[in-house]
């Protein structure tokens, strides 16, 4: 193995995993706000905070999809000697990473059904820019509003109509991250 592969993982797993989990449930908790996750350095394309969500989430029981430029060589390798999660298309996936365009159409991923929701897919955006102003979000775990740059308003707003429903989101740009649950009502900017 190349020591790329060996590399990139969390120096000291159970703290750094324990920030980046406890990072990712505040962020589904409280839809978005921005937060910091670091520890893990994974191949390029992928971010810090996609590397970090991806070891803390993924285990060899996730089926996980690469979408677009996340599927190299380098990033299965990578998964498949830190994470284990074994590799897929977007209808079985629990997991799936790319950028917008990559991940599309959202209707090839689960959405849970009536008597088990929670058997939908999480999407790992990989964004360009991640920013606290955007499109109002409503809805649980949010106070009054908050606001978030999205990728794609009327086709997250799609999303969350379906809610109990539906796939939810992680967006990550960088070392930070943000997340979208289904359950966020979406405004315009």
């Amino acid at each position: 193995m190349q020591a790329d592969t060996l590399g990139g993982g969390f120096a000291a797993p159970a703290h750094d995993a324990a920030r980046a989990f406890r990072a990712t449930m505040e962020a589904m908790a409280r839809p978005g706000t921005i937060h910091a996750v670091t520890g893990a350095r994974p191949p390029a394309p992928l971010s810090a905070a996609a590397g970090a969500a991806l070891l803390t989430l993924c285990d060899g029981d996730t089926p996980l999809y690469l979408a677009g430029e996340a599927d190299t060589p380098e990033t299965r390798a990578w998964i498949a000697f830190h994470c284990g999660a074994p590799l897929t298309g977007p209808a079985q996936c629990a997991f799936a990473i790319g950028p917008w365009q990559a991940l599309l159409p959202l209707q090839a991923y689960p959405i849970g059904s009536a008597d088990y929701p929670d058997r939908s897919a999480t999407l790992i955006v990989e964004c360009s820019d991640l920013r606290a102003e955007g499109a109002r979000l409503t809805g649980p775990g949010i106070r009054e509003a908050a606001f978030l740059s999205l990728p794609d308003v009327p086709a997250l707003q799609a999303n969350a109509a379906r809610a109990p429903l539906g796939l939810d989101f992680l967006l990550t740009c960088g070392d930070h991250l943000a997340a979208l649950p289904r359950s966020t009502r979406i405004g315009e900017a």
